[in-house]
């Protein structure tokens, strides 16, 4: 079981957000089954570098003052809209003797042959498992092994994977994972240029044309 640490402060629930923010902190509350939310700041440096190595699929230790650790999840995550900051964050503490539903990214592993020497191209349909399971037995990610996509016909599905020891998967066993798309041949693009344009297409290409004229008056004005 893979164990992240990280360490926070408690901090009052009407605290000015915007200057814990300027002071190098991101507000967050820890939350949980039958647990009272508790009003807390992180080190925005420490919980980057967390969030990278653990995702939202890995335990946390989460030290608040000079308590002991509780185990948690990084269950969200809010970023400005424009800095793209880390504004927020939600911590999960988890329960080691309940179950949690949760999810896992996959993580495509090995060379598929028919990319290799076939010149396909890799298709990926998900990024992620959802499964049930113990915190305890919580993986940082699941490996696809892409070396069996030998031809075009191969697909691997959800029912294909070898999940780790107390991970059940609540995907579709028969959804598709990952596959190899056949390149498409010079007749198929030349087909695909000579398709006649549907109206839409079509008035749109002369909105964008009838526009052209008043943007370049104004660019002339600009410049004069």
């Amino acid at each position: 079981m893979e164990v992240q640490t990280l360490k926070g402060v408690d901090r009052a629930k009407d605290e000015n957000l915007a200057v814990l923010r300027k002071g190098g902190a991101i507000p967050a509350v820890v939350y949980g089954n039958k647990i009272e939310p508790t009003h807390v700041a992180v080190n925005a440096i420490a919980f980057q570098k967390t969030l990278r190595q653990a995702g939202e699929s890995t335990l946390v230790d989460l030290s608040i003052g000079d308590k002991d650790p509780v185990k948690v999840l990084i269950h969200d995550v809010q970023y400005h809209p424009v800095r793209d900051d880390v504004v927020h964050i939600d911590f999960y503490q988890v329960n080691m003797k309940e179950k949690i539903t949760t999810h896992i990214p996959l993580e495509f592993i090995g060379e598929s042959p028919a990319v290799e020497q076939l010149s396909g191209t890799l298709v990926k349909n998900m990024d992620e498992l959802e499964v049930e399971c113990l915190p305890g037995d919580l993986v940082h990610a699941i490996d696809v092994d892409i070396s069996v996509l030998k031809t075009f016909d191969d697909v691997i599905h959800v029912k294909d994977i070898v999940l780790p020891q107390g991970l059940e998967v609540q995907n579709d066993m028969d959804a598709t994972i990952v596959f190899v798309e056949e390149p498409r041949s010079e007749a198929e693009l030349e087909a695909e240029l000579a398709a006649p344009v549907s109206e839409q297409e079509a008035i749109a290409h002369i909105e964008g044309a009838e526009e052209k004229p008043a943007d370049a008056e104004d660019t002339g004005e600009e410049g004069k």
